[in-house]
C-alpha cells in the first residue's frame, strides 16, 4: 500500500481519501439516491395506509348500518306478526266472553262495551283496541250540518268545511237530470280523471277521493303535547263509517267529536272522556248515573255495539332484559262479527290494514 496527495492505495481495495477529506462525488450521489427512494416509498406505504384504514373504515361503518337495518326489519316483522296474531286472539275472546262469566259478573275474557284487552304473549305485548263501527256517524245518511261539525272540529276553516261538506253530499246523491255537477268537470279535469259515484259510499277511503279531502285530515295527523312529544291527533275515519250508526254511539269509544253531535256539552263530554279512561262504562246504571242533568243528549248513548268492529292491535316486542322495546306496530281489521258468543261462529274480515296508527299510549 502507498500513499500521495491524501490517497491511500490498497492493492485489493483501491484508492481510499485519507486526512478527512471530501468522498468521492459519485458515491455521496448514489447515497442521496438510496435516502430519497426509501422515504419516498415510506410515504407510499404511509399514503397506502391510510387509504386501507379508510376504506376499512367505510365498510365497516356499511356493515354495522346494515346489520342494524336488517335487525330493525326483523323486528318490525316480528312485531307485525305479533299483532296480528293479537287480532286474532282479541276475536276469539269476544266470542267466548258471553260463555265465561264470573260470580262478579265480569268476564274471563271480553264483556260487550269493553274497549281494550291486553294480551301478554312470550315474546311481547298488545294492546287491543275494539272500536264497534256504531261509535261512528254513518257517512251515507249523515246531515250535512253535521258533516260540517265534525270538520271544523278537525280544524278546517269554514269555507273549506263547506266545499268538503258539499263534495260527500254530491258524491252519495244520484245525478239529477243528467247533466255533470261542478263537481264532476273538477274530477274530470284531473289527471288521472274518473267520475264520482253519484251512490252510497262502499268504502270510506272513498272519501279521500272527494274534493278538498286530504290524507291529514282522513288519517289524522301528528301534534305536540304539553311535554313536546309527537303524538297523532287521529282523523276524520274515527268519526265517519260505511257501518256507522244512524243514533246511539257507543259511549265508550265515539270520538269527542262524535259525542258533540248529540248535543252534549263541552263539559259533559269532558267529564265522559276522563271517566273512560280510568275504567270504561260497563253497565248501564254507571252511565244514567253520570248523565243525570247532562240533557237530551245523553239518552242516544249505549254501550258496546256490533255487528262491525274495528280491531285495532299494537304490538311491543320483550327485549332480553324484560322490558318491552321501543318499536311499535299496529295493525288494524275491520270484522264483521254478527253472534259474538261461544258457538264457533264464523266471523267475516271486510278489511285489513297492514299499518294502522294508534292514539294510546303505552308506556314500560
Amino acid at each position: 500500500m502507498w500513499t500521495t496527495k491524501g490517497f491511500e492505495y490498497d492493492a485489493a481495495r483501491g484508492p481510499e481519501r485519507t486526512g478527512g477529506g471530501k468522498g468521492v462525488p459519485g458515491a455521496e450521489a448514489a447515497k442521496r439516491g438510496a435516502g430519497l427512494r426509501r422515504g419516498g416509498a415510506l410515504l407510499a406505504v404511509l399514503w397506502l395506509s391510510a387509504a386501507l384504514s379508510a376504506i376499512a373504515f367505510a365498510l365497516a361503518s356499511t356493515v354495522r348500518g346494515e346489520t342494524e337495518r336488517a335487525a330493525t326489519s326483523v323486528d318490525g316483522l316480528r312485531s307485525y306478526y305479533l299483532a296480528s296474531g293479537a287480532i286474532e286472539r282479541a276475536i276469539a275472546y269476544m266470542q267466548w266472553g258471553p260463555a265465561a262469566m264470573l260470580p262478579d259478573g265480569t268476564s274471563r275474557y271480553y264483556m260487550q262495551g269493553q274497549p281494550l284487552i291486553a294480551l301478554h304473549f312470550p315474546s311481547g305485548e298488545a294492546l287491543v283496541e275494539i272500536v264497534p263501527e256504531s261509535a261512528k256517524l254513518n257517512i251515507n245518511t249523515a246531515r250535512p250540518e253535521d258533516l260540517m261539525v265534525l270538520l271544523l272540529a278537525f280544524g278546517l276553516e269554514p269555507p273549506r268545511a263547506q266545499e268538503v261538506t258539499a263534495a260527500i253530499v254530491d258524491w252519495r246523491t244520484p245525478v239529477q237530470g243528467g247533466a255533470p255537477s261542478g263537481f264532476d268537470l273538477f274530477y274530470s279535469s284531473l289527471n288521472p280523471s274518473f267520475q264520482s259515484r253519484h251512490a252510497s259510499f262502499e268504502e270510506i277511503e272513498e272519501l279521500l277521493l272527494v274534493k278538498g279531502m286530504t290524507p291529514d285530515i282522513f288519517h289524522g295527523s301528528w301534534a305536540r303535547d304539553a311535554q313536546g312529544r309527537l303524538r297523532p291527533s287521529g282523523g276524520l275515519s274515527e268519526c265517519l263509517s260505511v257501518y256507522g250508526a244512524f243514533t246511539g254511539f257507543d259511549v265508550n269509544t265515539a270520538h269527542p267529536a262524535v259525542l258533540a253531535l248529540t248535543g252534549l256539552g263541552p263539559d259533559v263530554i269532558a267529564g265522559i272522556v276522563a271517566r273512560r279512561r280510568i275504567a270504561p262504562f260497563r253497565k248501564y246504571e254507571e252511565l244514567a248515573a253520570f248523565a243525570q242533568g247532562a240533557g237530551p243528549g245523553a239518552r242516544t248513548l249505549r254501550l258496546g255495539g256490533g255487528p262491525v268492529y274495528t280491531i285495532r292491535a299494537t304490538a311491543r316486542l320483550r327485549l332480553p332484559d324484560g322490558k318491552l322495546s321501543d318499536m311499535r306496530r299496529t295493525v288494524a281489521a275491520m270484522v264483521s262479527l254478527p253472534t259474538p258468543k261461544f258457538d264457533g261462529a264464523p266471523y267475516r274480515y271486510l278489511r285489513w290494514y297492514d299499518r294502522s296508527t294508534t292514539t294510546l299510549e303505552w308506556s314500560n
